[in-house]
């Protein structure tokens, strides 16, 4: 169902995949990355290809983009995206913090800009069947890369409630973690707890009515949670950021967008105190409210920007 689902759209108009995910900080990301003539370019988190299509769209003389994502699903449509442009691009099914590797098997030392949009797209909300959302029942799944053994249903199942209250409060900085952990340990002990919708009533039961946040669903946190554990992203995170930065040629950029506060910690941290980088953007560049108006999950988005300034003696493997 899902490769059928995959084919049919590979035929696609580019603005049915657009629909599909709009990338977000588009002109700003083109902005700090300053391409050049010549220039080669990773999209690590290539998605839907959206920021690649408008970088090679706005720049044709550049030489090479290379794509990376572990989403295999995403990786296919976004090779339908920029079938245009393929004689300018690779495409790779691995983690972004194989970047070091990938410019290998390319015969490349180093690159020009590198581009990392940390967030899910819409595609993997909306239509991914795997249960990165609570707005439709779905598997508790919430795998990035299939290849994982791991599912999400295997951690709210079988984890002690000690260590699942750990990563809820750890991972989605929930206030009301021991509650809802204690509420999931209850709930599985009468039988498995395997959809979304499920999982997001035991949750939302679970933490007291008054205190229900008004702007998102009492379940978001944890949903977080869940499925940053389940990926290692905050881990592959700061592995990603170390060998991204030895893969930049000296004046080559690193555009990283986070969408939470976890995330946005690292790549601060990361880009204020790592010898080789020079920050560029002080304060996090954020979506304009026109931008918001018109794509409502861009709203969190952080935009930073640093510049490789010295030369890296010993590299990171």
């Amino acid at each position: 169902m899902r490769l059928a689902m995959i084919s049919s759209m590979n035929t696609a108009s580019d603005s049915k995949l657009y629909d599909l995910h709009r990338p977000v900080l588009v002109k700003e990301v083109l902005q700090g990355l300053m391409p050049k003539r010549g220039g080669v370019y990773v999209d690590a988190t290539l998605g839907l290809g959206g920021h690649s299509k408008a970088l090679l769209t706005a720049f044709p003389e550049i030489q090479r983009l290379i794509g990376i994502d572990w989403d295999e699903e995403a990786l296919e449509l976004a090779k339908a995206r920029l079938s245009a442009f393929e004689d300018k691009v690779s495409f790779y099914h691995s983690n972004f913090k194989n970047i070091k590797l990938i410019l290998s098997e390319e015969g490349l030392q180093g690159v020009n800009g590198i581009i990392m949009d940390l967030g899910l797209s819409s595609y993997q909300l909306d239509e991914s069947g795997r249960g990165f959302s609570f707005m439709r029942d779905e598997p508790l799944d919430m795998r990035m890369d299939r290849s994982n053994t791991i599912l999400a249903s295997d951690m709210v199942n079988k984890l002690p409630v000690e260590r699942l209250s750990e990563l809820i409060q750890v991972y989605g900085e929930e206030p009301w973690a021991r509650k809802i952990a204690a509420a999931i340990v209850k709930k599985r002990a009468e039988r498995p707890i395997l959809s979304t919708l499920e999982l997001a009533l035991i949750i939302k039961k679970a933490i007291p009515r008054r205190f229900h946040p008004r702007k998102i669903h009492p379940a978001t946190k944890t949903f977080q949670a869940l499925r940053i554990a389940i990926n290692r992203e905050l881990e592959n995170l700061t592995v990603a950021l170390e060998t991204a930065t030895n893969s930049l040629n000296q004046g080559g950029r690193i555009c990283v967008i986070s969408f939470h506060s976890l995330e946005d910690r690292i790549v601060k941290h990361f880009f204020r105190t790592c010898e080789f980088l020079e920050v560029i953007t002080k304060k996090p560049v954020t979506p304009s409210q026109s931008e918001v108006r018109a794509n409502s999950r861009s709203r969190s988005a952080k935009l930073r920007v640093a510049e490789r300034v010295a030369k890296i003696t010993e590299v990171t493997k």
